[in-house]
């Protein structure tokens, strides 16, 4: 019998999905009841794909840019779809909040071009620190 990949989103609605029935091919039983899906199940294919990519070039977001070819911000972006489908929205949003504005950076290194701010003061600025 051919065997399907578990699907943890409705094809229809977008919803997560719930198992019913856990089933023993070896002595045919059976349970019943409402048990949860892993995080994971919550991701799409291609999601899955790319943190199978993401785990196999040992978290380097180059790497996974490389191999998928595709640009930095891009590799950004899906890491983010990813942490939010599995629920880590919060860390998301800490994450861009750290980003500064191009408005923001130039301020920055105008800055430290009229000697306002030292080089170190520029660093950690331009870190969102």
């Amino acid at each position: 019998m051919a065997q399907y990949s578990v699907v943890g989103r409705c094809p229809v609605c977008g919803d997560e999905l719930e198992v019913t029935r856990l089933h023993c091919p070896s002595c045919d039983s059976a349970l019943e009841g409402n048990f949860a899906l892993g995080r994971f199940q919550r991701l799409t294919r291609e999601q899955m794909q790319f943190v199978e990519t993401f785990i196999k070039n040992r978290g380097s977001l180059k790497d996974v840019g490389l191999e998928l070819g595709i640009s930095y911000p891009t590799v950004v972006n899906r890491l983010n779809d990813v942490l939010t489908a599995l629920g880590y929205t919060d860390r998301v949003k800490a994450a861009e909040e750290l980003v500064i504005s191009p408005e923001q950076r130039k301020e920055i290194l105008d800055k430290l071009a009229q000697g306002k701010i030292t080089a170190d003061q520029a660093a950690r600025l331009l870190r969102g620190k």
